[in-house]
């Protein structure tokens, strides 16, 4: 198996950690917060797709942030609508907002969520094994190599669900191990 390929399917595989957590979770609820916790299920979605899709952009230049699931701009706690996220509602930095008209719907936030992991898979799955170590500016100005930004949004993903486990708990929902 090629590299690119364990790293395409270890971001696939986020989509089920992701499912898992969000037993429970309904148009009603997805955008509630608990006291003392950063982010609600919508946000999180929202965050995560983003930034893969900034990722990809970075892998390949030529990769469009897909204006079927995101608005360009919008304000750091709102201005999306029941089919796509604003992206500055969910930007690094932003802060989620209980209302859920400023999100997509549950099921159209996980269907962008997990178009996101497939646009990362394919992304770097394309990436000849010569570019597998180019360097690409993230964050700050930090140098990565391709490869390590894929796997980069595994571990992101993986603290994302961390939170909305956090949040279950706080919401007092049942165990997923139950």
């Amino acid at each position: 198996m090629r590299v690119q390929d364990a790293i395409a399917e270890g971001v696939l595989s986020t989509r089920q950690g992701m499912a898992r957590y969000l037993a429970g979770f309904d148009d009603t609820n997805h955008t509630k917060q608990a006291p003392g916790l950063p982010n609600h299920v919508a946000w999180s979605l929202g965050h995560l797709a983003l930034t893969m899709h900034r990722a990809c952009q970075k892998i390949r230049t030529d990769h469009p942030l897909p204006a079927s699931d995101s608005i360009e701009g919008g304000t750091t706690t709102g201005g999306g609508d029941p089919k796509r996220f604003a992206t500055e509602s969910v930007s690094f930095g932003s802060r989620p907002a209980p209302d859920p008209t400023q999100y997509p719907a549950l099921a159209r936030s996980i269907e962008i969520y997990s178009s996101a992991c497939e646009a990362v898979a394919a992304v770097v799955r394309a990436v000849p094994d010569a570019e597998l170590s180019t360097l690409v500016e993230w964050g700050g100005g930090m140098q990565l190599p391709k490869y390590l930004m894929a796997l980069r949004m595994m571990t992101h993903n993986g603290m994302h669900v961390g939170q909305v486990a956090d949040l279950r708990r706080a919401l007092g929902f049942k165990s997923i191990f139950a």
